[in-house]
């Protein structure tokens, strides 16, 4: 299939960026109609164009899957890449959660206002491919499964926390479910829903969690804190960098896009 990427392998020599003084490696780039962008841990790379179409492209960049979902579900709010092979879409508007295949492909789709979730805030797959939703509507974190049957739920979380909690991330790592609030910070649960604790972190948009430690962007820099020693160490951006209109990390990458033009970064060891 025709390359939709251009890979850089960089040298200080040719790229000024790459210097030796840089914590960050220009591996990516792409040039194209960009909504939104998600990045697997195979470094497969998905990008939501402003018609709400989902591409996937492999490694090598290789356009392997095309997902058309917004004449039947509405605008795409979330994808969720946590596992290469079952992808979680997320459409807020319909109350609708798709499953995709590796190639894109349609497995199932979940109106979880049938299932008795009326006004979903956030989804994200569990650790057993199970779904995690959040219901703003009694305020609870819930478990489905793929036919959207629940398989457990949390107390109201109005008996939880002194202040109503709005999370619009849902993700899993490390045997825990982090609930992202950009106001509050995460709110930590075990895959039985039982509470453990809050990091307070704010901007949970723009943070990912890798192998218990919470990376983001804040400052000028991509911070990786250690909720268990409460430690942080922090990679500032150089001087010659300019972030694009939206940038977010995940696990050692950082991503980097606007409208039309896009780039993905490694740290540099």
């Amino acid at each position: 299939m025709k390359s939709f990427f251009t890979f850089l392998f960089l040298v200080a020599a040719t790229v000024s960026f790459a210097q030796k003084d840089s914590s960050f490696l220009l591996v990516r780039t792409y040039s194209g109609d960009i909504a939104a962008v998600a990045i697997d841990n195979l470094d497969n790379l998905y990008v939501v164009s402003s018609t709400g179409q989902l591409k996937k492209f492999n490694s090598r960049g290789d356009s392997v899957g095309v997902f058309n979902g917004l004449r039947a579900y509405g605008k795409l709010q979330t994808v969720d890449v946590t596992n290469p092979l079952r992808l979680l879409l997320f459409y807020k508007d319909f109350s609708t959660v798709v499953i995709l295949d590796r190639l894109l492909a349609s497995r199932a789709s979940i109106d979880l206002r049938r299932h008795n979730v009326l006004q979903p805030a956030a989804v994200g797959l569990s650790y057993d491919n199970n779904i995690w939703v959040f219901d703003q509507y009694d305020n609870k974190l819930k478990k489905l499964d793929e036919s959207g049957n629940l398989l457990l739920e949390t107390p109201d979380f109005r008996q939880l926390f002194a202040s109503s909690v709005t999370p619009q991330k849902i993700i899993s790592d490390n045997g825990l479910v982090y609930l992202a609030d950009s106001a509050q910070g995460l709110f930590v649960f075990d895959h039985y829903g039982t509470y453990k604790r809050t990091i307070p972190l704010k901007n949970g948009g723009d943070l990912d969690v890798w192998s218990g430690k919470v990376v983001r962007l804040s400052d000028g820099a991509v911070r990786v804190y250690n909720p268990d020693l409460f430690t942080e160490q922090a990679r500032r951006l150089p001087p010659s960098f300019t972030p694009y209109l939206h940038s977010f990390t995940t696990g050692n990458k950082l991503v980097t896009y606007s409208q039309d033009s896009l780039r993905i970064y490694r740290f540099a060891d």
